[in-house]
């Protein structure tokens, strides 16, 4: 089969792999439809991920058909058309038990990261009775391979970590896929304000179409100056990192009102700075996590419901064949216009 492979910082190719089999009774055997590529990955290959190595197939997103189960798995048959988490989670442990399965003592994020993951032709899924979801006939498959990850991840860790509540104000700093979906979730709470800060016009102009009430184009350095203008100089409720950069989370520490949330989504490869000098006496609280998936079963009524549109955030599209091109337009945003970018198997 073909896969996309990574071979260290920087470095990656399609390749020919061998299709895997089940090596656990809980295994299945998926046969991707549809994939995409993750800003995790371009952390992953700019280095920021040492727990992947080299050689293993990228990807923790997607649909397909199972074809093949091992036998102690009970709830899907060979054939069933399924969304795949991008969390594994083998439903029995101490943190499963707790909702964190992100933490899950035999899973968690390992797909695309220390096992191989979406981006090839079929991928293996441990513990598929808990990792998997059956995909309902009358639903866009396209659509659901947003609901692997960025949708839950903006959801739980951005809304639900920063407790968006109706009449508060957000301000979600970095437009791209993640924050974007943040931005669609952060709607079902009736925000009074969702303020948007990027770099990119293009992304600030998507933003604006989806549903933020402002924008900010941070280039010029001016972003906290702004923000503040716009807020009477007491700053947001909740302020949401979605980069994973020192500077975008030092700017949620600036923007933050007394009493509000900071709530970080950004994977961090690099250490930064929390400014208690500044911000001991503000009654502020910091949340961090890993996407656990524990509301993809309700993103997934909200698409069936289309009270939720992932498509929206679909740029560009391309085979498996074209995967390497796929990474470029992903990786040059700013040049290319792509948000989230679909790959054929």
């Amino acid at each position: 089969m073909k896969a996309l492979v990574y071979h260290g910082p920087g470095k990656k190719s399609l390749e020919d792999r061998p299709i895997p089999t089940i090596s656990a009774p809980t295994d299945a055997i998926v046969k991707i439809i549809k994939t995409t590529i993750c800003g995790t990955d371009l952390h992953i290959l700019k280095g920021d991920t040492p727990t992947c190595k080299p050689g293993t197939i990228l990807g923790h997103e997607g649909v397909g058909i199972i074809d093949k189960i091992g036998s102690g798995v009970s709830a899907f048959q060979v054939g069933d058309h399924v969304l795949i988490s991008c969390v594994t989670a083998d439903g029995k442990c101490e943190y499963c038990r707790k909702g964190m399965f992100s933490h899950c003592l035999n899973g968690g994020w390992i797909l695309g990261n220390t096992i191989d993951g979406t981006q090839a032709e079929y991928v293996r899924i441990p513990f598929a009775d808990t990792s998997l979801y059956k995909i309902p006939a009358d639903v866009d498959e396209e659509a659901l391979v947003l609901l692997s990850d960025i949708f839950p991840t903006g959801y739980e860790c951005g809304v639900l970590n920063g407790k968006v509540q109706p009449g508060n104000s957000v301000a979600i700093v970095g437009a791209g896929p993640i924050g974007l979906a943040t931005l669609l979730t952060a709607q079902f709470y009736s925000p009074a304000a969702i303020i948007m800060i990027d770099m990119d016009d293009n992304r600030l102009q998507v933003a604006k179409r989806l549903g933020a009430t402002a924008t900010i184009n941070s280039s010029d350095g001016n972003a906290v100056k702004k923000l503040m203008a716009m807020t009477n100089g007491r700053g947001v409720d909740t302020a949401i990192e979605a980069v994973g950069i020192p500077a975008t989370f030092n700017l949620c520490e600036e923007i933050v009102a007394p009493g509000g949330t900071i709530a970080n989504i950004g994977v961090h490869g690099t250490k930064v700075d929390l400014h208690l000098e500044r911000l001991w006496s503000h009654n502020i609280s910091i949340t961090t996590r890993l996407v656990d998936t524990f509301n993809t079963p309700m993103l997934l009524k909200s698409v069936q419901a289309k009270k939720l549109d992932p498509t929206l955030l679909i740029s560009h599209h391309f085979k498996l064949d074209d995967i390497l091109e796929a990474y470029e337009t992903f990786g040059q945003a700013a040049k290319t216009k792509a948000l989230k970018v679909i790959i054929e198997a």
